[in-house]
């Protein structure tokens, strides 16, 4: 079996699962309650042993805000870098086409 026919095989168990599951929430419970905004009050209550419920609430927000933002700006810099990259490859390739079209010119002459 080829891993596209794998991946369909897989699908089609994922949809049969969910087509037998009466209570979906349950079945996803633990996953939320390990989900990235638990680390965020963890790390919150970490910061602010004697903050209040309320004031972790916010702090964790603003944990999730600044990470999301961090992950945003290491995805810009990425992109920057492998399209500084492809322009440079590009410039490199046209140079290299110039120059053999200039050696061939001059060859014909």
């Amino acid at each position: 079996m080829n891993t596209s026919e794998r991946s369909m095989q897989m699908r089609l168990a994922a949809h049969k699962s969910w087509a037998v599951t009466p209570d979906r929430a349950s079945r996803t419970e633990a996953a939320r309650r390990a989900s990235h905004h638990t680390r965020f009050i963890a790390k919150a209550r970490e910061l602010n042993p004697t903050a209040t419920a309320q004031q972790i609430s916010e702090i964790a927000a603003s944990l999730k805000k600044a990470h999301y933002q961090e992950l945003a700006l290491r995805s810009a810099q990425a992109r920057r870098i492998k399209g500084q990259a492809a322009k440079e490859a590009q410039r490199k390739k046209e140079a290299a086409e110039l120059a053999a079209y200039e050696a061939g010119k001059t060859e014909a002459a």
